[in-house]
């Protein structure tokens, strides 16, 4: 049933204009003229055989190409199941994982739906099969405690985008011939769109208290993972901007208005509480031994004061 991807170059069946440009599905242009300009009336010597070779190719092709029909049984009980095992494998693997598809073979796969009209079918198909993925992403998110909650929705959000940076790729075709055509719309962002509504947005009204509250606590969280979550966010909707706009700004340029200042001394204040949040959690300022002369001088009188505090 199968063949290579050359054996089935056809028409475009999604939308007629790349035929009458003289392009075929995946073909990267039209197929150029050969010979000269003849004179009105005149076939050049050697035409007739020309023609009947050129009509013989015609019909070969058009013979291979039915007998490599892919119906929607054929689609269903061979092709789908082929792209859902390696959907599944992408959505679950763990970053560094190795996943042992064929890349070829499943871009080979939807190359070959698409030309024999099956895009409709297998967007609804990936559409569904992601869509029930990320609702048993939520579902789990739903149960976890408080302490894994930040952790465990991170880790959805990573392992989801990093696996969309090969499903994407892999359905270059569909998204070309139909979802960019029929839908005017782009894949990638509609796989983004199910996250944000199947995941994030279920879950952003828990996640955002533990984020402040993990923000107010020091090393409560990994500094990379609130930045992982807060930029992830962002993406998905950037309106959430406004849920805890202090928070968005310590990560994405340009959040806040330009500061003022009058607001110099309220930071400078903040600054100093951060630090003595810091030493009394046991965070000490590691080696000084490389600070410039002037740094040791402007640090003396704190170092003299918090050492008569019993401080290190």
């Amino acid at each position: 049933m199968e063949s290579s991807m050359e054996d089935d170059v056809m028409e475009d069946p999604n939308h007629n204009s790349w035929a009458q440009r003289g392009q075929t599905c995946g073909a990267e242009g039209a197929e150029p003229e050969v010979g000269g300009a003849e004179a009105p009336g005149e076939e050049p010597p050697g035409a007739g055989a020309a023609k009947n070779s050129a009509a013989l190719s015609i019909s070969i092709s058009a013979s291979k190409f039915l007998m490599n029909v892919i119906t929607l049984e054929d689609y269903k009980s061979t092709y789908w199941p082929k792209l859902d095992s390696a959907i599944e494998q992408l959505l679950t693997q763990s970053p560094g994982d190795y996943i042992p598809i064929s890349y070829e073979q499943i871009y080979s796969c939807v190359y070959k739906c698409v030309c024999q009209q099956h895009s409709e079918q297998m967007y609804s198909d990936l559409i569904k099969k992601i869509t029930n993925h990320l609702e048993r992403i939520s579902e789990e998110l739903q149960v976890s405690p408080p302490d894994l909650y930040i952790e465990r929705f991170n880790v959805a959000l990573a392992q989801y985008m990093g696996a969309l940076q090969s499903i994407v790729p892999l359905f270059i075709y569909m998204n070309k011939f139909y979802i960019e055509t029929k839908l005017n719309r782009d894949l990638k962002d509609d796989l983004i769109r199910l996250f944000t509504e199947q995941v994030a947005e279920k879950h952003i009204y828990s996640l955002m208290p533990l984020l402040l509250d993990a923000q107010s606590t020091p090393f409560q969280i990994t500094p990379s993972t609130m930045a992982n979550i807060v930029k992830g966010l962002y993406t998905l909707r950037p309106e959430w901007v406004q849920l805890a706009p202090t928070l968005f700004s310590k990560f994405i340029p340009n959040i806040l208005p330009p500061s003022v200042e009058s607001d110099l001394l309220e930071y400078a204040a903040q600054d100093q509480m951060f630090q003595r949040e810091l030493i009394q959690t046991g965070f000490t300022r590691g080696d000084q031994s490389r600070k410039r002369a002037g740094e040791e001088l402007a640090y003396s009188g704190s170092t003299t004061c918090a050492s008569s505090r019993g401080y290190r």
